[in-house]
């Protein structure tokens, strides 16, 4: 046996320590806090500050000192006497540092007995300890006071005596509970202490025991053990956790926050956001400043620009497609996916060649404990995920990948329905996605693939010949190798990628085979191919206290074809033409660009970041741009919790469609770079702990802008050589962010965001005559085409009792403007001579707008601890309201030949009930 005795003197340690006192509250997670340490003094009344420096750090402002409320010992955390050790009983003094949430942040030996094993004993004890928050002026502060450990060897047990040994281990998830606590038979005492391994070592006399276990957050267990003279029990003790996956505040090391807008999510703010199908990088859509095309096609519109202008990276590296078949599942497994930060405008000097706003998921770092499994089926596909440490190499290997069944289900639901039509449709997906890590001296080495498939399509009709169908098939490759280490008194990281892009149309048409039945076959393919090298690196040092540098650099080489074979000869080809992106590539770019900044502290409370970034774009044969982006963000420090900030920089980006699509990027240099500034000036506040509001301001001039939509690729290809006009316009963006958030914790988490976004582009238009026939062609400054003045969106999610997660979003957005660029154009209604009424087309400048749009989401959860492992079912549906967004408008006569504007509307519903297993 063992016994040990901690001693808590607060009011001793008050009077002769210090407080790190944070007198406005606590530091907003948005702000570079500072710490200040100042020493308390003991009246008749307790512990207070002094007069002065209260007043020094503006705790008080009538010059009288300020009281302190000092913590009290909350949840013990005793220490065992290490096993095997025999000597006399020994006393360790240890300074605790107790955070503003009471745990204990740092521990110090104060004074420590020879034994280094006692030491070590009550430091990792110590850990473990919880206490009240000590409070000053009414906010929490840190405080350190000290802290003994008594230790006497336990009693001598006879040779007869047994031993009962083993581990605790929350219920679920396998995860060791290092300050749990045991009693045996009864005792109001502990009778023994875990390890921070989650192992324990008891000696008892033989015979029947009563072991009851105890931990922070868990349900006592208790546990009946027999035990023969001279036996070695070994036990694995399982506790039920009080929640299973609970929302608690996660503590972690935040970087600082040197951007102007960087909006960082965490753990189950990505994965259990109603109406996201789980997936993280769908919760950008309920961010301030983001727009969309539809409900429920998760590629942002970030302040007004085309979706293609916002960058999606990972760790840096940008990735081309980032969903399946548009409204499906990302392309990344979720469990690979640690935070993701979302830069709605003036994004760092890291993020080069794009013109709006970027989205960077940070792969989680590998779990180095022991074996990890994700297993996950719904109605769409089936996905897994599998993590293994090698501890004796320092390795890491991760496996995950998703396969979608749709195709099934189409195929089941056109024989339950009987129809034809139906039958004929497909559509598949799958993915996979593979990292090794080996730790290599002080650093690290990353190998990480990744690739995703789509293919949806309909086949022709076998009731007559010559009827027509065809497929589009979306795939890309990537591999990226990353090393990381210590170099030159700062960390540097280089990096190399190689990728596959391919999107490829399939046309088919049926024919009569010889024994004279009806098939189908392929009679054309139009293909967009391109191969990606890529190199970078980048180092950053911190100077001084108060100075950082940061630079790197990237090079970029894209090979791209556009591939047409085939009887169905699309416009524009040329007999016995044949492409390769590798040999005979119908275009070759090179990227290259370098980086330079510096985070500035110049005085208390003052963050100041200027950076430059140098960009190279060419296209052989003979186009070369080469530009420079200047990049400012400054940041005020007001009060702990009050922060102010701004920034401006230039941005550019090549020609953009809708989405990525490959070899466009590269071959449209030919039109030149777009050019854009981006100014915002904000402010971030921490009202009261667990609400955080910040707020922007943004004016984005667009000096150029090359936007150009599908129709104008085709155009462009089957003109071949001759003159086109020019795509380029100009324009501005400006609105305001708003939002306020709740950060997981205390069951729950949610946040509300608002956007108010004016986005124009100057262009020229055709104004119409009566009879629908062009007048005349002006210029003029109009709405941009994914403009939406007004967008709100609403997230909570809420763990009930009972392991029961309840959650809705609610959405709102005002409509775009009919102007027929990515929906129809606004018609008016003229009557001629005779009296007869007609529908003709309207100026683009009196273009009206869409219906706004209003819908709410929905999940519903519950999960279960196992013994090994969790079990989460859930059913997650966008759009449970069943409202119907209106895409377009028909213009025509009912039967009574009145005349209609008749709206194009259907509700996109995307229910989805899953199970996921957690090992």
């Amino acid at each position: 046996m063992r016994s040990r005795r901690g001693v808590f003197l607060p009011l001793l340690v008050l009077t002769t320590l210090s407080v790190l006192a944070h007198a406005q509250g606590v530091p907003s997670p948005a702000s570079d806090a500072r710490a200040i340490e100042v020493k308390l003094q003991a009246s008749d009344g307790g512990t207070v500050l002094s007069a002065d420096d209260a007043e020094r750090l503006g705790v008080t402002e009538d010059g009288r000192e300020a009281r302190l409320q000092p913590p009290t010992l909350v949840t013990p955390s005793p220490a065992a006497w290490p096993e095997g050790l025999e000597g006399t009983p020994g006393e360790v003094t240890l300074e605790l540092l107790v955070d503003v949430e009471g745990a204990v942040a740092g521990v110090k030996v104060v004074a420590a007995p020879q034994e280094p094993r006692l030491t070590e004993a009550a430091r990792q004890a110590a850990a473990g300890l919880r206490f009240t928050p000590a409070v000053l002026a009414g906010a929490p502060v840190a405080v350190r006071l000290p802290f003994v450990y008594r230790f006497e060897p336990p009693a001598p047990v006879p040779r007869s005596a047994a031993s009962l040994s083993g581990e605790v281990r929350a219920r679920g998830t396998r995860r060791p509970l290092a300050d749990a606590t045991l009693f045996v038979d009864g005792a109001t005492e502990p009778s023994g202490a875990v390890g921070a391994d989650g192992r324990f070592t008891l000696a008892l006399p033989p015979g029947v025991h009563r072991v009851e276990v105890r931990a922070p957050g868990h349900q006592p267990g208790t546990f009946e053990e027999t035990l023969s003279e001279g036996q070695a029990l070994q036990v694995i003790y399982r506790l039920q956790p009080g929640r299973v996956n609970p929302y608690e505040t996660v503590v972690r090391d935040e970087r600082p926050r040197t951007e102007v807008t960087r909006i960082t999510l965490h753990e189950q703010e990505l994965r259990e956001v109603p109406g996201t199908l789980g997936d993280p990088f769908r919760v950008v859509m309920l961010m301030p400043g983001v727009g969309s095309l539809a409900s429920g096609i998760s590629y942002p519109v970030v302040r007004g620009s085309q979706p293609a202008a916002t960058g999606f990276f990972l760790d840096g590296v940008r990735i081309p497609m980032l969903y399946h078949l548009m409204l499906g599942p990302a392309v990344l497994h979720p469990d690979f996916i640690d935070t993701v930060d979302f830069f709605p405008g003036t994004p760092p000097v890291q993020y080069g060649r794009l013109l709006g706003g970027a989205v960077d998921g940070r792969l989680s770092r590998p779990r180095e404990d022991r074996l990890h499994v994700t297993a996950s089926v719904d109605p769409i596909n089936a996905g897994g995920f599998i993590e293994y440490p090698f501890e004796s190499t320092g390795t890491s290997v991760s496996v995950a990948g998703r396969l979608s069944y749709s195709a099934l289900l189409m195929t089941l639901g056109s024989k339950l329905l009987s129809s034809a039509e139906t039958e004929k449709l497909h559509a598949d997906f799958w993915d996979y996605q593979a990292r090794v890590e080996q730790k290599v001296g002080q650093g690290r080495l990353r190998l990480f693939a990744l690739g995703s498939s789509d293919d949806v399509g309909s086949s022709p009709s076998l009731d007559w010949v010559g009827m027509t169908g065809g497929r589009i098939v979306s795939r890309f490759h990537r591999v990226d190798l990353r090393g990381t280490h210590p170099l030159a008194g700062g960390d540097a990281e280089v990096g190399f990628t190689f990728g596959t892009d391919a999107l490829g149309f399939t046309g088919q048409e049926s024919f009569r085979t010889a024994s004279g039945a009806i098939d189908y076959q392929d009679v054309g393919e139009y293909a967009l191919e391109q191969l990606t090298f890529a190199a970078r690196a980048g180092w950053k040092r911190s100077l001084s206290d108060t100075l950082e540098v940061a630079v790197g650099g990237d090079l970029e080489h894209r090979r791209a074809a556009t591939d047409i074979r085939g009887t169905g000869i699309p416009p524009g080809s040329r007999p016995g033409e044949t492409t390769d992106p590798l040999k005979s590539p119908s275009s070759l770019a090179l990227f290259s660009g370098a980086y330079l900044s510096a985070t500035w502290l110049p005085a208390p409370g003052w963050l100041v970041q200027p950076g430059v970034r140098v960009d190279n774009y060419h296209l052989s044969p003979g186009i070369n741009h080469t530009v420079a982006e200047p990049r400012l963000t400054v940041r005020r420090q007001l009060t702990d919790a009050l922060v102010l900030k701004g920034g401006a920089g230039v941005f550019h980006q090549t020609p953009t469609v809708l989405v990525h699509l490959p070899a466009v990027d590269t071959s449209s240099l030919r039109h030149g770079l777009q050019e854009g500034l981006q100014f915002d000036v904000g402010a971030e506040w921490k009202a009261v702990e667990g609400l955080e509001l910040s707020g922007d301001v943004f004016y984005n001039p667009l000096t150029r802008t090359v936007e150009l939509d599908l129709r104008q690729v085709v155009e462009n290809r089957r003109r071949r050589g001759l003159d086109t006009p020019d795509p380029s316009a100009s324009g501005y963006a400006y609105g305001i962010d708003l939002m306020a958030r709740h950060p997981l914790g205390r069951d729950w988490f949610g946040w509300v965001s608002y956007s108010f976004l004016q986005s124009k582009r100057r262009v020229r238009f055709d104004r119409y005559g009566d009879d629908d026939r062009v007048v005349e062609t002006v210029e003029g400054t109009l709405p941009f085409a994914f403009e939406q003045a007004h967008v709100l969106n609403a997230a909570l999610s809420y763990k009930l009792g009972n392991n029961w997660t309840v959650g809705t979003v609610v959405h709102f957005n005002t409509g775009r403007p009919e102007s027929g660029e990515i929906t129809t154009l606004t018609q008016r209604l003229v009557t001629d001579a005779d009296g007869t009424q007609d529908w003709v087309r309207q100026d683009r400048d009196k273009a009206e707008r869409l219906d706004a749009f209003f819908r709410v989401d929905l999940r519903v959860a519950k999960s279960w601890a196992m013994e090994d492992f969790t079990l989460d079912a859930y059913l997650d549906i966008l759009n449970v309201s069943a409202r119907q967004e209106v895409f377009a408008y028909d213009y025509g006569f009912d039967e009574a030949l009145r005349p209609e504007r008749k709206p194009t509307r259907f509700p996109i519903i995307l229910p989805l009930l899953g199970a996921k297993g957690t090992y």
